[in-house]
């Protein structure tokens, strides 16, 4: 954690630690919670709470959200901290790069921890270009993240989203690349869409999701347009006839192989096509 102040190393009393301020990383009561809360039950925190001081007798936590909760969860009443002095915005860069490290992080997750390390870095002034269509040089990938610059603008475009749209992406009901054209529709026509893909029972796919950006910027998307478009047959979704090989290889020669046995099955389709229209001839 870069500063020009060495943090101070104390033990803290758990009730004067309080999360980061609209922090965008869940703190989940899951399974890996309780391997936390057994490790710090058995060996005790082994590593520090990063917190930060503030303006009243509380410290707002920097680095340790879920090491934090185990401990509560323990029942324990002090815990191991390097207190740092340091403004807002430098904290929320830190909080950013302290976690985007971690596993299974969320879309919408890295979507708001990276827009708060933008916004932080821009009141700054540090410049970066991730709000605008050019996207490159200005703004190196080390800027904000590992990420390539312009995956971390098609994250942050999904804080665009209103939150139902944003929890299909976390549940991948919807893909990245698709929910990124979505986040360009207005949020009355982002509640259209929601509405339409729960009465249909259906996600639009890349294509109509670029459609439906194309008719919202020019001013022509409506219900209407919204349902017509999710309707049309997707092509990954067009009905398929499929036959499993070992219910039809006995009617083939055994050394005949799968590619011979399509090959012939379409041969004799096509001549079951002429001797079925020459028939429709000769009864005319």
């Amino acid at each position: 954690m870069q500063t020009n102040t060495p943090p101070r190393a104390e033990f803290l009393p758990i009730d004067k630690l309080r999360p980061f301020e609209n922090h965008p990383f869940r703190v989940k009561d899951d399974a890996e919670m309780d391997q936390l809360v057994f490790s710090v039950l058995t060996q005790g925190l082994l590593t520090p709470i990063v917190v930060r001081e503030t303006d009243t007798a509380e410290y707002e936590v920097i680095s340790g959200h879920r090491r934090l909760r185990a401990c509560q969860k323990a029942g324990i009443e002090t815990v191991p901290a390097l207190i740092y002095s340091m403004d807002r915005d430098t904290a929320i860069i830190a909080l950013v790069d302290s976690n985007l490290h971690r596993e299974h992080l969320l879309p919408s997750e890295k979507a708001f921890a990276y827009r708060m390390k933008m916004e932080a870095e821009s009141r700054q002034g540090q410049r970066n270009d991730l709000t605008s269509d050019q996207v490159g040089p200005k703004l190196t990938a080390s800027t904000i993240s590992e990420d390539s610059a312009s995956q971390v603008k098609r994250y942050i475009r999904l804080t665009y989203l209103i939150p139902e749209i944003l929890q299909m992406v976390d549940e991948q009901k919807i893909a990245l690349t698709p929910a990124v054209e979505l986040s360009y529709l207005t949020e009355s026509e982002q509640r259209d869409l929601l509405e339409t893909m729960e009465s249909e029972d259906c996600t639009p796919s890349l294509s109509q999701s670029q459609q439906l950006k194309k008719l919202s910027q020019s001013g022509a998307l409506d219900m209407d347009r919204i349902l017509e478009l999710l309707q049309q047959p997707k092509a990954n979704q067009e009905e398929k006839l499929r036959f499993d090989l070992k219910d039809i290889r006995r009617y083939f020669p055994k050394n005949y192989t799968t590619e011979r046995i399509q090959k012939t099955i379409l041969q004799l389709l096509e001549k079951f096509e002429r001797n079925w229209k020459r028939r429709s001839l000769d009864e005319r």
